[in-house]
């Protein structure tokens, strides 16, 4: 079944002949790029948006993995928190995020004469809220791993059988979206947030989210990790660090890392029926 899904992923990119790729550094768009620089060669063109919301480490390790495969990455600066519309940090804060960025990698696209900007999204993506696809959608992007039936859990297997190393990666999502809808995105509180992330990396926790919430932060980790968290030589050292970033309470969400937790309340919200037994 995943060979059957490359081989038909390949296909698909070798009918593009060329393409831009937004490339996050994330698995998806990783094994996105493995596919399009076996199939096209020269011919793709891997660009990171780079800003405030994307921290160096994940502009590091992209431009490493995209060096292992021969690909040379270009780098756009985006200016997001420039932007109101994103800055107010509305349910609609991804559209008009990924509306810039689609909107300058198809500028970047007609300019060179490449007929196709692809992204990372897979057959997960249509079960969350994501209103970034609307701006794909928009601005024509492919999604080659959703259109060869990717799902994520498709992905990683796949990226392990072909041996990449990040196909264990932990998900990663840009910096605002710790942030709750209706609180405005700022550049301290972005830097809050990183500082909190890069200290509990700093203990060996690998999938980590910081949830702001004011002088709360909410900890996210893996629930097989919570043992570790709270043990007395890592707990006290947690508190103490983010209370130097700026939080007054730390808090560990007993239901563990999970992606889009920043939707839940939203979504049920506005689909007040969910629960609701018929």
């Amino acid at each position: 079944m995943i060979e059957q899904k490359w081989d038909r992923l390949k296909a698909l990119l070798r009918e593009m002949k060329s393409a831009v790729l937004a490339y996050s550094g994330g698995v998806d768009s990783s094994l996105l790029l493995r596919a399009a620089s076996e199939v096209l060669g020269p011919n793709v063109v891997a660009v990171t948006a780079v800003s405030e919301t994307y921290t160096a480490a994940e502009l590091a390790a992209a431009q490493e993995f995209a060096g292992s495969l021969g690909v040379t990455l270009r780098i756009l600066h985006t200016a997001e928190l420039e932007s109101e519309e994103f800055a107010r940090n509305s349910p609609e804060r991804c559209y008009f995020c990924k509306k810039e960025l689609f909107g300058k990698l198809t500028q970047l696209a007609e300019a060179e004469g490449i007929p196709f900007v692809l992204d990372g999204s897979n057959t997960d993506d249509l079960r969350d809220y994501r209103p970034g696809s609307k701006a794909a959608r928009e601005f024509s992007v492919r999604s080659p791993l959703r259109e060869a039936g990717f799902s994520k859990s498709d992905i990683r297997a796949c990226a392990r059988m072909l041996d990449l190393p990040i196909w264990d990666k932990p998900s990663a999502a840009c910096l605002s979206s710790r942030i709750p809808y209706g609180t405005r995105i700022t550049p301290g509180i972005l830097h809050r947030i990183q500082s909190a992330e890069d200290h509990l990396r700093s203990l060996g926790f690998t999938q980590v989210r910081v949830r702001h919430h004011g002088e709360i932060a909410r900890i996210e980790i893996d629930r097989e990790d919570f043992g570790r968290l709270l043990s007395d030589a890592v707990y006290d050292k947690i508190t103490a660090a983010l209370k130097e970033a700026g939080y007054t309470y730390v808090c560990m969400d007993l239901e563990g890392y999970r992606t889009g937790s920043m939707n839940e309340s939203f979504m049920e919200r506005a689909t007040p029926w969910r629960g609701v037994k018929k």
